[in-house]
């Protein structure tokens, strides 16, 4: 019986450096204008975290857009000004990022089989790819707060309907905690600042308190 034979080990398995990617699809301008189910500046903060998380502990990212010349815009220039000059954002024309082939091999090159994935909107840009992703022998875990859509009646079908599939539910900071694994580990620091949660900058300032108190 292989690990993605059953949910249980799917679910029990943790993501690592080694064994995840991620898979960033449609944050673009025209897009955000239209997410209602979560604050639009919280969105953006929340994609470049996770995307600069990624890159300090080298998890692989795939990025594409829809129509960026024309129909839905850029990227959103904080997450834009935030990824590796060298990565190619691709720009497609199918629905369901998982249909453009481009996509699929960038996400099979990686040789990770643990898809982390976030998009706008929630029941399409995610959950289709996700879906697919499943499907083809991924397991793929919806960010879901750096994701959005345009309704909560949206929002809660997309969410269903990744959860009938099999679809980890989670969220963006939890990914990098995650495969960080170890708060001792020299690079802990610039996760938890990539990731700029609001605890862990307040965590950071007593822990700096009590180190010049002795």
């Amino acid at each position: 019986m292989s690990e993605h034979s059953t949910g249980i080990s799917r679910f029990l398995e943790p993501l690592t450096r080694d064994n995840a990617a991620l898979l960033l699809v449609d944050h673009q301008v025209g897009l955000f204008t239209g997410v209602r189910d979560i604050e639009v500046a919280t969105l953006k903060h929340n994609v470049a975290a996770l995307a600069k998380a990624a890159q300090v502990l080298g998890v692989p990212t795939v990025v594409t857009t829809t129509g960026a010349d024309g129909l839905w815009g850029p990227l959103v220039p904080e997450l834009a000004e935030i990824l590796p000059a060298d990565l190619e954002v691709i720009d497609r024309s199918t629905v369901n990022a998982w249909d453009d082939s481009r996509v699929r091999a960038a996400v099979e090159a990686t040789g990770r089989k643990k898809l982390i994935i976030a998009g706008i909107s929630i029941e399409v840009c995610l959950a289709f790819p996700a879906l697919s992703a499943t499907a083809a022998g991924y397991d793929a875990y919806a960010a879901i707060d750096a994701s959005g859509t345009f309704s909560e009646t949206k929002r809660t079908a997309g969410l269903l309907r990744m959860q009938q599939a099999g679809v980890i539910i989670t969220d963006y900071a939890t990914t990098m905690v995650e495969i960080l694994a170890e708060n001792a580990d020299p690079k802990a620091y610039e996760v938890y600042s990539a990731l700029d949660m609001p605890f862990a900058t307040l965590v950071g300032q007593l822990s700096a308190a009590y180190t010049k108190n002795g």
